[in-house]
């Protein structure tokens, strides 16, 4: 049997897990694998051309594009950055995209962006996708993965659709 999986953190900071949420303080935090077989897949080609280029896994760059943004080319988060993989725009002219928004563009300069994480870190993913979510620099001052929740929470997230895509695909 699977189900998905709600999180809750109350006023102490405590995580709190569940199948089936009492109310509405609980948000998704995975859903099961009978439920991510529907994800969007509008976007395989792309990502499968862009992990075959950068030598990065295709569940991996899938995963990073659900959690980044998804799987909406249009999406700006609350800090500004853009498109599938949510580049920075600050970024945008280093990537040399002209169109943020442009789905190839986006996730061929976040592939690459991230193969170069991968590099500079050695192979080790986990701390790589730190570096992606929380910037590199921060990653070099803390020497791994920094104390920052939203970027442990991140790791977590991507690394268990990794799992999933893993077991549902190429």
């Amino acid at each position: 049997m699977q189900a998905d999986v709600y999180v809750h953190i109350d006023d102490q900071g405590v995580y709190h897990f569940t199948d089936a949420p009492p109310n509405s303080d609980y948000k998704i935090f995975i859903r099961s694998q009978r439920t991510q077989k529907k994800l969007p897949s509008k976007y395989d080609r792309i990502i499968a051309e862009a992990s075959e280029r950068f030598d990065v896994s295709f569940p991996l760059l899938k995963a990073m594009v659900k959690v980044e943004s998804d799987f909406d080319a249009q999406a700006i988060s609350q800090k500004g950055a853009l498109g599938l993989m949510q580049i920075m725009p600050a970024n945008v002219f280093d990537f040399k995209i002209s169109d943020p928004f442009d789905p190839y563009e986006n996730v061929m300069a976040g592939a690459g962006y991230f193969k170069t994480l991968l590099e500079r870190f050695e192979g080790h993913v986990p701390t790589a996708l730190a570096a992606y979510n929380a910037g590199p620099g921060r990653v070099d001052r803390h020497r791994g993965i920094p104390p920052i929740t939203e970027t442990k929470d991140y790791i977590s997230r991507v690394l268990r659709y990794r799992d999933i895509y893993g077991s549902n695909s190429k």
